[in-house]
């Protein structure tokens, strides 16, 4: 019998495995490397709120956690993931400039955001008012790990690719079992998928459609991760990628027009040099209403967890809520209570 059987390999479920993987225990992954926003996610990494100047919700700590895991990972992996990049962020006004000043200069914020302006030195940036730099950030290619960790797990006959069949999957309080592989703990870690198991049903998770463009500019010449309206982010070998939008009443796989035209007219917005549109990619996030993770045990089985509701900032959550939650299945350890989803434990009852 296993220890775990882990459900879902996007940030979630690599996250949960590789700490597994390091505590000892023995585990099998389920996924069809399909429909995951993690694959189509931008991946950067960033403790601040650059619309309002704010510090994200424990950013900081979360930032000093995951750095040094991804770190491990490429290497364990023999990958190169992890960019550690900065992110210019445009101006719009002299009143952001002046807001700007004033957020650097705050003990929460001054480690992240640089106090000196940024003159735009580029041609094909339309930045006249611009640029702040915030310090610490980057980005992982969420993709290739996912690829690399799932090529991992196969060789090590880890990884069972299918879609899971939740009439097959059996949770007893004594253990679990999907088909013939048995186990002592189930983890969840699908995304707004999870909404399709009949264990965690009841929580608010809400999909958020997310649509981006990978465009080709061979003039754009840009180092840094842009953040006018949207992101801009080097790919490597002239490639960027350009998103992302935000839709809850469309949770359809197909990209759409609309989203194609502001994506593009947001970029045009912020540089004027020629490109060619290579990609429209879509995936969907997991979102909670308050905006925190959701982490912990099913109220009538133990020995069956999630880990969800990352939202757009999973590559910053994922690793420190994956570790959070394995080591409140396994000793007991108190979660945060922001994130534990005994705050919804009313919805569960209301079912």
């Amino acid at each position: 019998m296993l220890d775990y059987i882990v459900v879902g390999l996007g940030l979630s479920g690599v996250a949960v495995c590789s700490h597994l993987e390091k505590k000892g225990r023995t585990f099998k992954a389920i996924t069809d490397g399909q429909r995951m926003a993690s694959t189509v996610a931008g991946g950067v990494y960033n403790p601040v709120v650059l619309k309002r100047l704010t510090p994200t919700w424990k950013g900081a700590a979360f930032l000093d956690y995951a750095l040094p895991y991804y770190r491990k990972l490429q290497e364990q992996l023999d990958i190169d993931v992890l960019q550690e990049n900065c992110i210019l962020r445009k101006f719009t006004s002299v009143e952001e400039q002046n807001n700007w000043f004033i957020a650097s200069d705050q003990p929460n914020l001054n480690r992240f955001l640089s106090s000196r302006l940024q003159s735009n030195n580029n041609s094909a940036i339309v930045a006249p008012h611009g640029l702040g730099r915030v310090e610490e950030t980057g980005r992982v290619d969420v993709p290739k790990l996912i690829a690399a960790y799932a090529a991992y797990l196969k060789r090590k006959e880890r990884l069972l690719e299918e879609e899971v069949d939740f009439e097959a999957l059996e949770v007893h309080k004594q253990g679990v079992r999907y088909k013939k592989t048995e186990a002592k703990k189930l983890v969840l870690a699908m995304g707004h998928r999870a909404l399709e198991s009949p264990w965690f049903n009841y929580l608010p998770i809400q999909g958020n459609k997310g649509e981006v463009l990978v465009i080709k500019a061979p003039d754009l010449k840009l180092e840094a991760i842009l953040k006018a309206a949207d992101f801009v982010i080097p790919l490597g070998n002239h490639l960027y990628k350009a998103g992302a939008t935000y839709n809850t009443s469309d949770l359809s796989f197909e990209p759409t027009e609309a989203a194609r035209s502001r994506l593009i007219r947001n970029l045009e917005r912020a540089i004027n040099c020629s490109y060619v549109v290579m990609k429209h990619e879509v995936g969907i996030r997991p979102t909670v209403p308050d905006r925190r993770p959701l982490v912990g045990l099913h109220p009538e089985y133990s020995n069956l967890g999630i880990l969800n509701g990352m939202g757009s900032r999973g590559v910053l959550l994922a690793p420190m809520m994956a570790i959070s939650l394995i080591d409140h299945m396994e000793n007991g350890t108190a979660l945060e209570p922001e994130t534990d989803i005994k705050r919804y434990l009313e919805y569960y009852h209301d079912a």
